[in-house]
């Protein structure tokens, strides 16, 4: 996976894709994934973690979700799709694609088109 991507398969990099990878989609923040590696008895630095985040997102491998100014989800399903964000608990959740329709979207400016649309819809707990 991570040659098709076009990155060298470090110790670091395939322990790190392992720990992402291996139990199917899922939304990890780099403290998460860092917390998790040491638990697995992976030597690898936070700063190594977020290099590793940010290489595999820009080799196509995860996507970045950004929720609160520097807090950064990476999500391991790359398709297109939006998201739930629980303020209690700061889980990240897929959205059943079929559940949003988007309608209106302005025209993209001369020589740009539109990538992708992010939809991040808050949750909060009734009660609270």
């Amino acid at each position: 996976m991570l040659r098709g991507a076009g990155l060298r398969p470090t110790r670091q990099r395939l322990a790190l894709a392992r720990l992402l990878f291996a139990e199917g989609d899922r939304h990890v923040t780099a403290r998460r994934l860092h917390e998790e590696a040491v638990a697995s008895q992976v030597p690898v630095s936070l700063a190594t973690v977020y290099n590793t985040l940010h290489q595999f997102t820009e080799a196509g491998l995860l996507r970045a979700v950004a929720v609160e100014g520097a807090k950064t989800y990476f999500d391991t399903n790359t398709s297109n799709h939006f998201h739930f964000f629980c303020e209690d608990s700061a889980d990240l959740l897929d959205i059943d694609t079929s559940a949003i329709r988007i309608e209106g979207l302005p025209q993209a400016p001369d020589g740009k088109v539109i990538s992708r649309v992010d939809v991040l819809v808050r949750l909060v707990d009734k009660d609270g």
